[in-house]
């Protein structure tokens, strides 16, 4: 007799999603971005503070990166909320160490500082790219759909600034 998997077994078999069980995992998997963003939010804040007055469109492009985080962060609450989970409402560790780098790079200049926030963000998107592997279906689309391309984004114009800044 040969062994057929029904159809709802092989998909529940394949399926990389966490089980309802692993709940809590993906919840610390969230609230580890969510540090991440609120972290990102304050370094942003940091290096507005101290650009230099001569850098008004940087200064601009750099508010909406760190509005993005801001909103970014609200939406992991949310979905943290919507999993049952206790959302994080502090940086943590990722914000004492972007305020060490932060504070290192303002000593050496806004080329230096924009490349701290470039340094920032990829490893930001390296952290999102390892979490999908992590969470449950509807997180990892929001990860793929919101967090993933506003990574490569905030990239793309720190790219821009430190190639201007570089040119002053």
């Amino acid at each position: 007799m040969s062994s057929i998997t029904p159809p709802i077994a092989a998909f529940a078999a394949t399926s990389d999603a966490p089980a309802a069980s692993d709940s809590s995992q993906v919840v610390d998997q969230l609230n580890s971005l969510l540090r991440g963003e609120i972290s990102a939010a304050e370094t942003y804040r940091m290096a507005i503070d101290k650009l230099s007055a001569d850098h008004s469109s940087e200064l601009g492009l750099l508010r909406e990166i760190q509005e993005e985080h801001g909103r970014g962060a609200q939406s992991l609450r949310d979905r943290i909320r919507e999993l049952g989970g206790e959302a994080s409402d502090a940086s943590g560790a990722w914000g004492v160490w972007a305020k060490m780098v932060q504070g290192m790079a303002e000593f050496f200049g806004d080329v230096s500082s924009l490349k701290a926030l470039k340094e920032g963000e990829e490893h930001g998107l390296k952290d999102y790219e390892e979490a999908t592997e992590k969470v449950d279906v509807t997180s990892r689309q929001l990860i793929q759909n919101q967090f993933v391309p506003a990574q490569q984004r905030h990239i793309a114009v720190l790219d821009q600034l430190i190639s201007l800044s570089a040119q002053k």
